[in-house]
């Protein structure tokens, strides 16, 4: 049984940083392509970044290019999200999801089939 369960999340002031992890089992990690996807107050899902199976890919929303950055370990098969200067507009529940198709970095609906549970990420002062 495929299995992704975040942790990490947390309440945060505005510029600061936080890293949330995805330790993943039940599936061959290391062949699979990855994305963290969000639900912000609103409900409004936004891909935010994806990495390949072997980590040479990296792609990220615009939103948030240059302040967050995907990795995984395939050794620990984990999948991490480094948020630097975060701001309240961040603010949303956080998903590690698993793609469908092995080397295709999942960014629309259709493209993943396995979700986490999330973990919520606040932004306030």
């Amino acid at each position: 049984e495929v299995q992704l369960v975040e942790s990490g999340g947390g309440l945060v002031q505005p510029g600061g940083s936080l890293r949330v992890s995805c330790a993943a089992s039940g599936f061959t990690f290391g062949r699979y392509a990855m994305s963290w996807v969000r639900h912000d107050p609103g409900k409004r899902q936004q891909w935010v970044a994806g990495i390949s199976p072997d980590g040479g890919r990296l792609q990220y929303a615009e939103f948030v290019r240059g302040r967050f950055t995907i990795s995984r370990d395939n050794t620990k098969n984990t999948l991490s999200l480094q948020m630097n200067d975060l701001q309240p507009e961040d603010t949303a529940k956080y998903y590690c999801v698993k793609a469908v198709v092995s080397e295709l970095i999942p960014q629309q609906p259709n493209q993943i089939d396995h979700w986490g549970r999330g973990t919520q990420v606040t932004v306030s002062s």
